[in-house]
């Protein structure tokens, strides 16, 4: 019996500013790759997204996700070697996924992030307070964690068996 073929997903992360034939020339040659050499499961086309860091001064980048099974592994080596040299290509990712795994998220394309003022944020604070539409109507209570005692040294005490024998002041002098 011979095992099915690994999956792969590829993230593409494209130039948003790169011209929109540009980006489906790519986005087409990297399937047809694919599908020459493997079988593509499914391709998924995120939106513009914010950037968690800037690459190239670029906040912002288009994704897609591309899902295949290579038993080959110079198709591998093949998309790795022809995204490297793409200059529109800002990152990509491939990534073998262990058996069982589930379906990637639906993700709907995003809106580009705007910056918001210090008075848009002021304003928008007090609507941060209302409950999420999806949150549960009774909190469930909070873990209680005991309070940190404030670090000082304590006085050594006696053992609780033993009686003091005189009564010592500490401080006063005679």
């Amino acid at each position: 019996m011979t095992l099915p073929a690994p999956t792969y997903d590829l993230v593409l992360l494209l130039d948003p500013q790169a011209e929109e034939d540009v980006r489906a020339k790519i986005v087409a040659d990297t399937r047809a790759s694919i599908s020459a050499e493997g079988e593509l499961l499914r391709h998924d086309e995120w939106g513009e997204r914010a950037l968690t860091y800037p690459i190239d001064r670029k906040a912002t980048a288009r994704y897609h996700l591309l899902q295949f099974h290579a038993a080959n592994p110079e198709l591998l080596g093949g998309l790795d070697r022809t995204l490297r040299l793409i200059d529109e290509v800002l990152r990509f990712r491939i990534i073998k996924l262990a058996p069982g795994v589930g379906a990637p998220p639906e993700m709907s394309p995003a809106a580009p992030p705007r910056a918001e003022t210090s008075a848009e944020q002021s304003e928008s604070a007090p609507a941060a307070e209302t409950p999420a539409a999806d949150a549960p109507a009774t909190p469930e209570p909070a873990a209680e964690t005991p309070a940190a005692e404030p670090e000082t040294e304590a006085a050594p005490q006696p053992p609780a068996d033993v009686e003091p024998t005189a009564e010592v002041t500490v401080g006063e002098t005679s």
